[in-house]
């Protein structure tokens, strides 16, 4: 049987990037897989939650607790697991609810460092011919919502 693949975030050993935690590793390889098991029963992939809902969860609580690095850590694991900024920023902005003005800019700031390193799906740009075809006729749902409204 062929060994399967994974991206990176599907390796639960350090699916963050955390370099200090590979080297504590070196230390007690023991510990880190029982860490490894913890994890992927917390933020893996089984379970009723979403891989991303789970990140959202986990950058929320360290928003609160005004740990920047590991905020970026996740978002960039929930955008892997196909988060989007507004996504993220909701849940920064629920975060700030229980805490305070730190989740507030801990989370704004690593959303800003995730979008300076252009860590977000640019939006595909329509070909030429369907920019033209767009001038010349707008789109078919614009067209029906003005059909329904002018028949109110």
């Amino acid at each position: 049987m062929p060994a399967k693949t994974t991206k990176r975030s599907e390796d639960l050993n350090n699916p963050y990037g955390y370099s200090e935690m590979d080297w504590a590793a070196q230390l007690d390889p023991a510990y880190a897989a029982a860490r490894a098991e913890v994890r992927r029963l917390s933020v893996g992939e089984d379970g009723t939650l979403s891989v991303k809902v789970k990140e959202l969860i986990m950058l929320g609580v360290l928003a609160s607790r005004g740990l920047q690095y590991g905020v970026a850590a996740h978002m960039r694991r929930a955008i892997e697991y196909g988060a989007t900024r507004e996504e993220l920023f909701e849940a920064i902005k629920a975060a700030a609810v229980p805490g305070g003005g730190v989740a507030y800019s801990v989370g704004v700031r690593a959303l800003q460092e995730l979008e300076q390193e252009k860590a977000f799906p640019q939006p595909r740009q329509p070909s030429p011919e369907r920019r033209q075809r767009d001038k010349v006729s707008p789109p078919r749902a614009a067209t029906r919502r003005r059909g329904n409204a002018a028949t109110r």
